[in-house]
């Protein structure tokens, strides 16, 4: 999944940046050392080995703790120089072993790794603390900013004072002695839990092994099967079996293509219980008691709810305005999805009798058959055009179309020795930044897809920092002689998560305050790509058999695009089932969750009605982005973010050229470099002229039409998207209901009348 590791939460936290200090300790730990002396400053990872993380972090936060007893002591009159300055400049080594640690912990760990996770996550959250509640150092910011407009601060002297200054306010900063000893404890509790939460989702993820045998694969393509029995192989379970285990690649292919529906439902039933078998990796209490923690956290800083806190400093700035537009998406998604079950429902019935009850386990192998009967594609011949090496080419074809830069290998350490690295060059032929690629599930590597940064681009001495950017992902692995081949949704999350690296490797930010956006802009950037992942042209570029070396026959390319909103209902009402779960978990004004199964059971089903043959995407138990990942009260930043995406391609297609040159370095110098040097808002507004609309988003995924209206003076016919009102979407969900229980009542009166003449056939009641 399209998502970001705790290393982002815990770098926000921290405000970590790189220091203008000259200190020159050397020893044998390659931390202390000033300089990487590697291509682009890459981190050695040949000489990093676990036990230097402990020590640098002790040296890191004892640094940082001079730098800001230095700035409180000052007995100069605070200026924006020796106080908002020095603070953004503190902490160099800590930002430098932070961030290299917070990826490893999620991309290669291993027990030595964790238990230095547990130990020292909550000594980092005391450490921030007593950062952002110094009451010396609070009101030396505070005389900066309340004398802001008076200093002849430019424009990002400004914000950055600004933003330093809300950052502590919410920080708590202004809360009595009291209170502050509570907000500690609370922020150590929830780094501990935090980390517990990840160590149990991971040894679940990893223990879990379904054994079968080939007579039971009937229906699976021979490139899954081949990836199966490699993966036994390597377990150590022999030639002759095939392994399935609940890594995202490997359960949904065994839900795609196994005929056999009681595997399907092992497997499925397998990842419903994951972290929530009350075993010794449940998840329950820790969740509930991360819930409470956080509302004690919000109330405490004078919110309604954590989700109230979360969206404040966000674009959308209120759950409400979340609610609305997931709202105003989930009925016309679940009525687009109970349409879709009903169109699988009919083969379904012929192939498990009129009784059979459709589940939750079925959808993804009957979508499957619903996708070769009506656009004639499987994917499983599909992929066989995606192998990894051509969708990388293509996205590297593509940053050079639309901006000019060259991406090419790199000899360079790595963490693991299935990393690749790049050096990526500008259109200026200058040096930009390094990029590593670590594509494949492994046990000590977390679940989905991320993008985060070994070193963050900042500028010392007034030389640019050259940012070392990393995409990790669980795509299909190779098998034998048999390239890795992507499904059209990895195929999707390489050209995602290549946004998010370009975000990092184009900043050009002065001060390393002002590097983050906010959580429902972030995906802006990595959300456009997606776009151009199944744009003809660019199809025709990278889509290249494997074996034969053929481009993508159009006939095909027409069927992927005619096929672009296949499964949507599904795939969105999944997508806001989660989103709003995150929500109402955390818009609860009460510290006394203790079901959580209950709650999340009545805030999807009983009050929104989601059908039972659609899970969430993530039900609470694995639900890292919210309670590991830095997404709580903000899952919902991908569909916000979708809005702006949608909104923003179409300037692209307005200029008749997906490639436009001069629209993508617009693009660039408005939204990719600026770091959050403006509002989100103001940076969309300099790059599209105007606030994003969010019809675009609603045709993509099929949830408005656009209806030909003609024009009474000119009689010209123009498209105009046409979005169902409040009420209109409410009348078709009644509709829809009415629809349901009458097709329940026909199947019944069916069964009667089959059980009453036992010699007819059946026929499909729908």
């Amino acid at each position: 999944m399209k998502r970001f590791s705790r290393l982002f939460a815990f770098v926000v936290i921290i405000l970590s940046v790189a220091s203008c200090g000259k200190r020159k300790e050397v020893g044998d730990n390659p931390f202390f050392e000033p300089v990487w002396e590697t291509p682009y400053g890459v981190p050695p990872f040949d000489r990093i080995v676990p036990e230097h993380y402990g020590p640098a972090f002790e040296r890191g936060m004892s640094l940082q703790n001079e730098e800001i007893a230095a700035i409180v002591d000052n007995v100069d009159e605070p200026t924006f120089e020796n106080v908002i300055l020095a603070y953004d400049n503190s902490g160099e080594l800590l930002a430098r072993v932070a961030s290299v640690f917070g990826m490893i912990a999620s991309a290669d760990t291993n027990e030595q790794i964790q238990a230095l996770e547990a130990e020292i996550y909550p000594r980092l959250a005391i450490h921030d603390d007593a950062i952002a509640m110094n009451d010396r150092l609070f009101e030396k910011i505070r005389s900066v900013y309340d004398r802001r407009h008076a200093l002849d601060l430019d424009e990002e002297q400004l914000r950055l004072t600004e933003k330093i200054y809300d950052d502590f306010v919410r920080s708590g900063a202004l809360l009595s002695e009291d209170d502050k000893t509570k907000l500690k404890q609370i922020n150590e509790q929830l780094s501990t839990l935090s980390v517990q939460f990840s160590s149990n989702l991971l040894a679940a993820t990893n223990a879990y092994e379904l054994l079968t045998e080939a007579k039971q694969l009937t229906g699976v393509p021979a490139i899954v099967r081949d990836v199966a029995r490699q993966a036994a192989k390597d377990r150590g379970h022999g030639d002759d079996k095939f392994l399935f285990t609940l890594q995202r690649p490997s359960m949904t292919s065994l839900l795609t293509y196994a005929r056999d529906r009681a595997l399907r439902e092992e497997i499925f039933k397998a990842y419903l219980a994951m972290c929530n078998d009350g075993g010794e990796w449940d998840n329950n209490e820790i969740i509930a008691e991360i819930a409470n923690l956080r509302y004690e956290k919000a109330r405490l800083l004078g919110y309604d709810s954590y989700a109230h806190y979360v969206t404040s400093n966000e674009m959308a700035s209120s759950p409400e305005a979340v609610y609305e537009l997931l709202d105003e998406i989930w009925t016309p998604a679940l009525e687009r999805a109970d349409d879709e079950l009903r169109r699988m429902q009919r083969q379904f019935r012929r192939d498990e009798g009129r009784d059979a009850e459709f589940a939750a386990w079925d959808w993804w192998y009957y979508a499957e058959k619903v996708r070769i009967s009506d656009y004639n594609i499987e994917e499983s011949d599909i992929r066989e055009y995606f192998s990894l090496e051509n969708v990388k080419g293509g996205i590297f074809f593509l940053c050079n179309r639309l901006y000019g830069i060259t991406i090419r290998p790199l000899k360079a350490p790595v963490y693991h020795s299935e990393c690749e690295v790049y050096e990526v060059i500008d259109n200026n032929d200058e040096p930009l930044g390094a990029l590593y690629m670590d594509f494949h599930p492994r046990d000590g590597k977390e679940g989905g897809a991320w993008c985060g940064t070994f070193v963050d681009q900042s500028y010392r001495d007034g030389e640019r920092v050259k940012p070392v950017v990393s995409i990790v992902t669980n795509f299909t692995r190779p098998a034998g002689s048999t390239p890795a081949l992507l499904t059209l949704d990895e195929v999707e999350t390489f050209f995602h998560e290549f946004g998010h690296a370009l975000h990092s490797l184009f900043a050009d930010v002065e001060y390393r305050g002002l590097g983050g956006v906010e959580g429902d802009f972030v995906e802006l950037p990595s959300q456009i790509m997606e776009n151009w992942a199944f744009a003809p042209d660019m199809l025709k570029h990278y889509a290249v058999h494997y074996r034969k070396g053929d481009v993508m026959p159009e006939i095909l390319i027409e069927r992927i695009n005619r096929s672009k909103q296949f499964n949507e209902g599904f795939n969105t009402t999944e997508l806001v089932a989660a989103a709003l779960s995150d929500m109402d978990i955390h818009s609860r004004q009460s510290a006394d969750l203790s079901d959580v199964a209950a709650f999340e059971r009545e805030a999807l089903v009983e009050k929104r009605g989601l059908i039972p043959q659609i899970e969430p995407r993530y039900h609470y138990p694995i639900f890292s982005h919210i309670f590991d990942g830095g997404y709580a009260a903000g899952y919902y930043f991908y569909i916000w973010a979708e809005v702006l995406d949608k909104d923003a391609f179409q300037a692209f297609v307005e200029s008749g050229d997906l490639f436009d040159k001069s629209t993508a370095e617009r693009f660039r110098r408005e939204i990719l470099s600026r770091g959050g040097e403006r509002d989100g808002m103001d940076m969309y507004r300099a790059f599209r002229g105007d606030d994003p609309d969010k019809q675009a988003m609603l045709i993509a995924r099929g949830l408005a039409d656009a209806e030909p209206i003609v024009e009474e003076e000119t009689e010209q016919v123009v498209d105009i998207p046409r979005v169902d009102t409040r009420e209109a979407a409410r009348q078709r969900a009644e509709r829809s209901r009415r629809e349901r229980e009458a097709a329940r009542l026909q199947a019944e009166a069916d069964s009667l009348a089959a059980a009453e003449n036992p010699t007819e056939n059946p026929v499909e009641s729908n």
